[in-house]
């Protein structure tokens, strides 16, 4: 994205905040939106996979604490501003396309899906104030021959990965413009919305100095069976009435690996969770756990001879209503 976007795009009118906005509001307000927008959510929708993507290059801007304070820096000299190189001539610099067209559609690996949108973040005004060299400034960074070598500018991006991806990592393969692979280690436990910079794989410098870097945005599918809480799965498992009522041993899906074995006590009720050790989420920070949680399934229909069993069984049992407590306690 060329910075010059920064000037025309009000990325706080995007993500429906004020730009006095806490982390945590825009964390929860780009959240809210993403998941309105998502192409899995939205597929084959043009419009939608287009806000989607305005959403997310607005986020990663702002969402950032070092680029939102460069954007807001920015934003305050007002649009259309153009700079010069320092005794070149009358060259332009600084901030004209100075985020080329660097990644585009395509991918591989284990990963099934990304979109990328550039922005610079770390060197936005690099050469010009502060670094640039010249009557600018002095330092190592140098604009155009200035003062040395100056770094390549940064691009963030977005990468969508599956769920099982996520848990156990893997590595992926995303793919630029012109065809280059770039190799990308996805670590165990990522979290969706979670960053991952990949140092020296941004665009290169425009005189010989280092590269700059992706600053790479995971989104996490969604799993149908599993959810994730920190470094523990959650799965509900199903039982009947008869194994909740007398007990009974029951297989439970594991993520990624074969079927464990759960024991069900005698008068299991619907919503206790029965707990598989270190078949959570495995990361350097430590090991989570499977949760299972039951739920008593009730039979959608009964023959005649196991309704008559039932009454008669309903019959056979004390007069307690399980509500009264409760009732009692509303009172209250």
């Amino acid at each position: 994205m060329a910075s010059q976007d920064w000037f025309d795009k009000d990325f706080y009118k995007v993500l429906g905040v004020s730009k006095d906005v806490s982390p945590a509001e825009l964390k929860k307000a780009y959240r809210k939106l993403a998941r309105k927008y998502h192409p899995d959510a939205n597929p084959g929708n043009a419009a939608a996979e287009a806000k989607f993507k305005e959403l997310s290059e607005a986020h990663a801007v702002i969402g950032d604490a070092e680029q939102r304070k460069e954007y807001d820096a920015v934003r305050a000299m007002g649009g259309g501003a153009r700079f010069t190189a320092p005794g070149g001539g009358g060259q332009a610099g600084g901030f004209e396309d100075v985020f080329g067209g660097m990644f585009g559609g395509g991918g591989g690996g284990r990963q099934q899906g990304y979109s990328f949108q550039q922005g610079g973040f770390d060197d936005v005004l690099g050469g010009v104030f502060g670094r640039g060299g010249g009557q600018f400034g002095t330092s190592s960074g140098g604009f155009r021959g200035y003062g040395g070598p100056s770094r390549g500018h940064d691009v963030v991006a977005t990468a969508t990965i599956d769920f099982i991806t996520a848990v156990h990592g893997d590595q992926i393969t995303l793919q630029t413009q012109d065809g280059r692979p770039i190799k990308v280690k996805i670590p165990a436990g990522v979290a969706d919305g979670q960053k991952i910079k990949l140092r020296g794989k941004g665009q290169p410098s425009p005189d010989g100095g280092e590269p700059g870097d992706i600053m790479l945005t995971i989104t996490v599918r969604k799993h149908p069976v599993f959810e994730r809480e920190g470094l523990n799965l959650r799965v509900t498992v199903p039982i009947t009435f008869v194994e909740a009522t007398l007990g009974a041993t029951i297989e439970v899906p594991t993520l990624g690996g074969p079927p464990v074995k759960l024991r069900v006590a005698p008068g299991t009720p619907s919503g206790r969770v029965l707990r598989v050790k270190g078949r959570g989420v495995t990361t350097p920070k430590g090991v989570g756990d499977l949760l299972a949680v039951v739920q008593v399934a009730v039979p959608s229909h009964l023959s005649n001879d196991a309704q008559e069993k039932l009454e008669a069984f309903a019959e056979a049992l004390p007069r307690e209503n399980p509500r009264e407590d409760l009732l009692a306690r509303a009172k209250d």
